[in-house]
């Protein structure tokens, strides 16, 4: 049975600081699934999100003296891996721009950005499969600017507030405002481009 207290990710880095090297694995396994799911979400591209989660934890080690470990560890991981995407959709150039005037709208009983976001539960669409979702999800957020889509999903994958947003990622608490409703603006506007592009089921 296991132990039902788990060490904290701090408690884990300090252990990983006096030279644990078992500490290091840990962090990689416990935030697999969740950093992974964000950089895919983020780049669009899964081969791509995985060569960024390993240069994620490489810089994580590279700089571990570094980190302040009176502060937590998840919102300093997701910001390394948010730069990591930043810097890859430049080389990239994948740019994309969106009109951001329009309004959130959806008087249709919708489901919200968050419950899109979530890769992992069934559709609210019974006409819908999981698979699909994701796949339209994707198409959603890779319309979005990457500034945009990096706040969004990095409010949506930590549960930050918007000060802490502004904290980790250096920039001024109004600038995040203004980007995040931003992002759901051009989110939702994105989202139904993507469902009215679905085409129509045979059955």
């Amino acid at each position: 049975m296991s132990d039902p207290v788990q060490p904290s990710d701090e408690a884990v880095f300090e252990r990983f600081l006096d030279g644990d090297a078992a500490a290091y694995r840990t962090l990689i396994e416990r935030y697999h699934d969740d950093l992974l799911r964000f950089l895919t979400r983020l780049v669009g591209d899964r081969t791509a999100a995985e060569d960024l989660f390993q240069e994620t934890f490489l810089q994580i080690h590279q700089s571990a003296h570094t980190f302040d470990t009176s502060r937590r560890f998840r919102p300093w991981l997701f910001t390394i891996a948010a730069n990591k995407g930043r810097d890859y959709l430049r080389k990239r150039g994948r740019q994309r721009t969106v009109e951001l005037s329009a309004p959130i709208g959806g008087s249709d009983g919708s489901a919200s950005f968050v419950d899109l976001l979530e890769v992992d539960v069934p559709s609210p669409d019974a006409a819908m499969d999981a698979t699909e979702q994701d796949r339209m999800v994707q198409s959603a957020l890779s319309r979005l600017q990457p500034a945009l889509r990096e706040v969004l999903l990095l409010a949506y994958f930590q549960r930050l507030s918007y000060q802490q947003i502004a904290d980790d990622l250096g920039i001024p608490l109004g600038t995040v405002k203004s980007r995040m409703h931003a992002a759901v603006a051009a989110f939702a506007r994105s989202w139904q481009a993507v469902t009215r592009e679905k085409p129509e089921r045979a059955d």
